[in-house]
């Protein structure tokens, strides 16, 4: 009598359980063997294989770019980026502020306090 009482208590387990198993039999059953899959796929797999060859070989051969250039990395496009040094700055926003005052005058101001 208790085993069919756990039974109907955890009836719901075993159903999934078995589900479960039967659907990975049968999808075992079902797919295609490992060496038709690499059968299918060979020609991918070896040009794959190859390309990977190739960038080891060129990374091993090949400098790395700091060696070639001289400079640390990301200086060349910081010096382009900045472009303007601190004294045409401050030159620039002197002239701005100046501007901004003539308008204060007219009643408008585009200066956000």
């Amino acid at each position: 009598m208790e085993i069919q009482k756990l039974l109907i208590k955890f009836k719901f387990q075993i159903l999934i359980v078995s589900i479960l198993s039967i659907s990975i039999i049968v999808f075992i059953n079902l797919a295609p063997r490992f060496l038709d899959v690499v059968k299918y796929f060979w020609p991918l797999l070896l040009s794959t294989a190859l390309f990977l060859v190739a960038v080891v070989v060129f990374g091993w051969i090949s400098p790395p770019v700091n060696e070639v250039y001289s400079e640390k990395t990301g200086e060349g496009i910081l010096d382009f980026v900045a472009g303007q040094t601190d004294e045409d700055l401050q030159t620039h926003l002197h002239d701005l502020h100046e501007g901004d005052e003539g308008k204060e005058e007219g009643g408008e101001s585009s200066r956000v306090e």
